[in-house]
């Protein structure tokens, strides 16, 4: 809950992930009621059967989707598409139904959304690119921009890499702490990272901010190549960084998941910069020291 905001009841779809757990317990903290939604049993989560379960809500958020880690098969690429089209339009049909409170939904989306980017420097105003990402992302905010029509506010929330203690660090700060870490590629690539914590309270800022609406870049005020990631990481865990990674080797290995790693993100918070989204980890070498 934003300073001098009134607290609102929260619903979180994906609410058991990686920037889930921490958006509930920011949530929390704020003074802002949460309900959790689960398809199945578990402790502490409401299970979601569809319409109706809305009921009392001021907000929903929707961070579900299949993970887009692991090789890129055509039935894996149809299960990632699947899990966020049908899933969002599933809440967006409960959200539209009759007798619901939700005045808005953050739905997740991703800088993917854009492509390769190359050297540009682009904010939420630029096209679609092309490839997979790009293509499912534009059907996952369509799936969500459904709500529009209802009079509901939809922010399409398009994360850049989340920097914290899970998620795809989890995976590497290990790789580097062993001093097998090194630059993907040419290492020219850019990147636009955001901390875990500012996820989350650019998700919560949303929610208090009726002028926010439509697509939203949740990154950091400035991305960073690769090869500057690497060095920032390197200097976090205080280990060298010597083991580059040629992009042949991605590409052999990880066939169409390699341009996750090898394709540029130069991407700005343009909205967030416009509206005044008062970042707690605004620069990577303070995200990496808070995680």
């Amino acid at each position: 809950m934003l300073a001098g905001m009134p607290s609102l009841r929260i619903g979180i779809f994906g609410a058991s992930g990686f920037v889930g757990t921490t958006l509930r317990a920011l949530a929390l903290r704020g003074g802002d009621e949460v309900v959790c939604f689960s398809r199945s049993e578990r402790p502490g989560f409401r299970v979601y059967r569809g319409a109706g379960d809305l009921s009392g809500l001021d907000a929903v958020v929707n961070l579900a989707g299949e993970p887009i880690l692991g090789i890129w098969t055509a039935a894996r690429k149809q299960k990632i598409l699947e899990s966020r089209v049908s899933g969002t339009g599933r809440i967006v049909e409960a959200i539209t139904s009759g007798g619901s409170s939700v005045r808005t939904l953050v739905n997740a989306s991703a800088i993917g959304f854009y492509g390769d980017t190359g050297e540009r420097l682009v904010d939420e105003g630029a096209p679609r690119g092309s490839g997979f990402l790009a293509d499912t992302c534009q059907a996952w905010e369509a799936a969500a921009s459904g709500a529009v029509l209802s009079g509901v506010r939809v922010v399409l929330l398009r994360i850049g890499f989340v920097i914290g203690s899970g998620g795809a660090m989890g995976l590497i700060r290990p790789v580097f702490r062993m001093g097998l870490g090194g630059r993907l590629g040419s290492g020219k690539q850019w990147m636009s990272c955001v901390h875990v914590e500012d996820v989350a309270g650019m998700i919560l800022w949303a929610i208090h901010q009726d002028a926010v609406s439509g697509p939203v870049n949740a990154v950091m005020p400035e991305p960073v190549t690769n090869a500057e990631f690497t060095r920032a990481v390197a200097e976090s865990v205080r280990r060298p960084a010597i083991f580059p990674v040629p992009g042949f080797v991605l590409k052999a290995a990880l066939g169409e998941l390699s341009h996750v790693m090898l394709d540029s993100s130069r991407v700005s918070p343009g909205i967030a910069r416009k509206v005044g989204y008062p970042y707690r980890f605004p620069t990577l070498s303070m995200a990496l020291q808070a995680s």
